[in-house]
């Protein structure tokens, strides 16, 4: 939970972006729901203006939809739209590990290691939301130290749109400690420097997560975790 607190003016429209962006991956601004841009306003002390300009940055990511003279809405993201973003999503990470693994050094290494052992204890205690939090960090790191800007830029927004979907299956599903495993074996082949290994488990990773998109349902939205955002916007300071 965002604690909601006043946000300096200093970098004030990214800080916006990314706290607003929290919210959606987060599940507390809900697909379809409009955008409460007075309650955000005053949540975080600021006035529309950045808050619009923010605003703006998110739909460019397709997280939001901008609806002329009417404010913005969550994007919702079709069957075909997400089934879209898991095939492009593992040919990108196939060929980041392609790159990576003649290219990472021991220390990045050792933050990735670092960042995957902390993501099991996360697991193990069912902590969804930072789980799926160092989940993202690690693929992350691994797409940034393959030193391509536009690859990470681009993996970054992707992967973004993709986890909004993901943070809508309200238990882990069995999958999930699959998926545990595959990036443990992954990881194991970066280190290999193994980088046909390293290909193949990425397609099978991000085909593992097609499954998962299986439980999520994306045609339905719940009144009621629509209500309890609403109201966790009224009642945090």
């Amino acid at each position: 939970m965002l604690d909601g607190g006043k946000i300096s003016r200093r970098t004030l429209h990214d800080e916006l972006s990314g706290l607003i962006r929290a919210m959606i991956v987060g599940g507390e601004l809900c697909p379809g729901q409009r955008i409460p841009e007075q309650e955000l306003c005053a949540r975080f002390g600021v006035s529309r203006t950045p808050l619009r300009e923010a605003l703006k940055v998110l739909s460019v990511e397709g997280l939001v939809r901008l609806l002329p003279n009417r404010g913005a809405i969550v994007v919702r993201i079709t069957r075909k739209e997400a089934d879209d973003l898991v095939s492009v999503l593992g040919i990108l990470e196939a060929f980041a590990g392609e790159l990576v693994c003649d290219r990472i050094d021991e220390h990045a290494l050792a933050e990735i290691r670092a960042m995957y052992d902390r993501m099991n204890e996360l697991f193990r205690d069912g902590q969804k939301l930072a789980y799926l939090e160092v989940n993202c960090a690690i693929h992350r790191a691994i797409v940034k130290a393959t030193g391509n800007e536009t690859l990470a830029e681009v993996h970054h927004m992707l992967e973004t749109r993709l986890n909004s979907v993901l943070s809508a299956a309200r238990n882990p599903p069995p999958r999930w400690e699959e998926a545990v495993h595959d990036l443990g074996r992954m990881i194991e082949a970066l280190e290999s420097r193994d980088r046909a290994t390293f290909a193949l488990l990425a397609r099978e990773h991000i085909q593992h997560t097609a499954e998962t998109l299986k439980a999520v349902n994306l045609t339905e939205q719940s009144p009621t975790m629509v209500r309890k955002s609403a109201r966790r916007l009224r009642h945090d300071p």
